[in-house]
């Protein structure tokens, strides 16, 4: 059954009908029968790619894949690592999970594509740039995927670096530590590390991909405090930025990077970022400006301030780049 704007699942049969395979063939290969699986007809027109687009930790990340009009993703729920199929058909997303977590995957279909994200307040006619960016993404919506854990590990590795270094970490921390992914997924898909097997992790692994001891010491601290930090669920805005903030090394950046994935928070821009201030005053003003320039030019958004800086993301246009790139550290043979 499939019902307006809301998911349904069904448990797949299968499996059952399916000849017994032996204990070392299934070890070798996660079964392909789906768990669960959900057709998502949403009441406003959702953009599949657009809207989880930052959930993606550059082109190879190892929990993210697309294939055309579909994504791949896996994740780690309250009841374990889920395979998840996403497909964009005209009027409805069909979604497809594997895994102990498939039930709660396709559950959380709906808030992931942003089911609970409005619009319909958000006033940019003053600025013909972002009301063309809207008319072209009118699918564009807010993620939420009610993990926190999983938003905050890249968050973390992306402090003070460049992408190309923190995607690089993110990969390798996922490859060498993360679960397979269950189902029919593409080869090489792995799910985030749970805080249980991260705060294993030596120091100097974690040296070789590249994480600087400071970094490395916050993603630790973060690790052991992992289990309150998925409570902030429960709450939204300044309450869960406040608990987040607690651990010592994760600041105003990295509680915004975070609570705009797993919370759909509509108003936590990400104050100390290295590139966003330039771009939102190239857009808003035709002039760089730096965080309080940023924050200025944001104020008639407040309380949608995000979804204003999705859609300046949506414009593609950027001030003129005219800083020396850097160059990344190399750490193996360190």
């Amino acid at each position: 059954m499939t019902l307006p704007a809301e998911a349904s699942s069904t448990a797949a049969a299968a499996s059952a009908a399916a000849p017994a395979a032996s204990s070392s063939a299934a070890a070798a290969a996660p079964s392909t029968a789906a768990s669960a699986r959900t057709e998502y007809r949403p009441a406003e027109p959702v953009d599949l790619l657009a809207t989880l687009a930052p959930l993606r930790r550059g082109a190879y990340d190892p929990t993210f894949r697309v294939e055309g009009r579909a994504v791949w993703r896996v994740t780690r729920t309250p009841h374990g690592v889920a395979t998840l199929h996403l497909e964009q058909r005209t009027d409805a997303v069909v979604a497809t999970a594997w895994g102990s977590g498939a039930e709660w995957a396709v559950a959380s279909v709906p808030a992931l594509l942003g089911r609970d994200d409005d619009w319909s307040a958000l006033d940019v006619s003053a600025h013909p740039v972002l009301v063309e960016a809207r008319r072209r993404r009118p699918g564009l919506r807010l993620t939420r995927t009610g993990i926190v854990w999983e938003s905050l590990v890249p968050a973390i590795l992306e402090q003070k670096v460049t992408s190309g270094e923190a995607q690089r970490a993110w990969r390798t921390l996922v490859r060498r530590h993360g679960e397979r992914a269950p189902g029919p997924a593409p080869d090489g898909m792995r799910a985030c590390p749970p805080a249980s097997v991260v705060r294993r992790i030596p120091s100097w692994e974690l040296h070789r991909a590249g994480v600087t001891p400071q970094r490395a010491a916050t993603l630790m601290r973060a690790a052991a405090a992992a289990d309150g930090l998925e409570r902030t669920i429960a709450h939204a805005g300044h309450a869960a930025e406040a608990r987040l903030r607690t651990v010592l090394g994760i600041g105003v950046w990295t509680a915004a990077e975070t609570l705009q994935r797993s919370h759909g928070d509509p108003d936590r821009p990400s104050v100390g970022d290295a590139h966003l201030p330039a771009a939102v005053g190239w857009v808003l003003a035709g002039r760089v400006v730096d965080d309080d320039g940023m924050l200025e030019l944001l104020a008639p958004w407040a309380g949608q301030r995000q979804r204003v800086m999705r859609l300046v993301e949506a414009t593609g246009i950027r001030p003129p780049r005219r800083g020396p790139r850097f160059a990344p550290p190399v750490h193996r043979s360190r």
